[in-house]
C-alpha cells in the first residue's frame, strides 16, 4: 500500500488573470441561466450585475472583472446547477428554480424568487439546501 506523502496543490484563484476569470466565470453564468430559461433581468440581479453588464456578459462581449461577491454568486450557482442534476432529472433539475416550493426555505416562492430577494446569503442557503437533500453536507 502506497503511502502519499506530498502534499495536494493548493489551487490559487489569485494566480490567474482576473479579466480571465471573469469572463470563464461570466460564460458560465450564461449557461446556467439560459439552462434555466432565466430573463436578462433576474440573471443581472442574481449575478449583481447592471442589466447592460448581463447583456454583454452573456454574449461573450463583456471584458470587465467581477468582485468577490460576485464571483461567489457564481459559484455558488453553477454548484447549484450541478446539485440539481445530480438529483433530479434533466428536465426537472433546468425547471426546479423557477417552481414553486413547499420546502422550508421557500414557504410556496420559488428558489429563484428567494434567491432574488435574498442575494448572496440566499444562494448559499439554497445551494446548502440542494447539497443535504442529495446526501451531502
Amino acid at each position: 500500500m502506497a503511502i502519499m506523502t506530498e502534499r495536494a496543490t493548493e489551487y490559487r484563484l489569485d494566480a490567474h488573470d482576473p479579466g480571465e476569470v471573469a469572463r470563464v466565470a461570466a460564460k458560465a453564468a450564461a449557461r446556467v441561466m439560459e439552462a434555466w430559461r432565466i430573463g436578462n433581468a433576474a440573471a443581472a440581479v442574481l449575478v449583481d450585475v447592471s442589466p447592460r453588464s448581463w447583456a454583454r456578459m452573456k454574449t461573450g462581449q463583456w471584458a470587465g472583472r467581477m468582485s468577490h461577491d460576485q464571483m461567489l454568486r457564481v459559484s455558488a450557482l453553477t454548484g447549484l446547477y450541478k446539485a440539481l442534476h445530480l438529483y433530479f432529472r434533466d428536465d426537472l433539475a433546468d425547471r426546479w428554480v423557477g417552481l414553486a416550493n413547499s420546502g422550508p426555505l421557500f414557504s410556496g416562492r420559488t428558489p429563484l424568487d428567494v434567491m432574488q430577494s435574498g442575494g448572496l446569503p440566499a444562494i448559499l442557503e439554497i445551494r446548502a439546501y440542494v447539497d443535504a437533500l442529495r446526501g451531502g453536507v
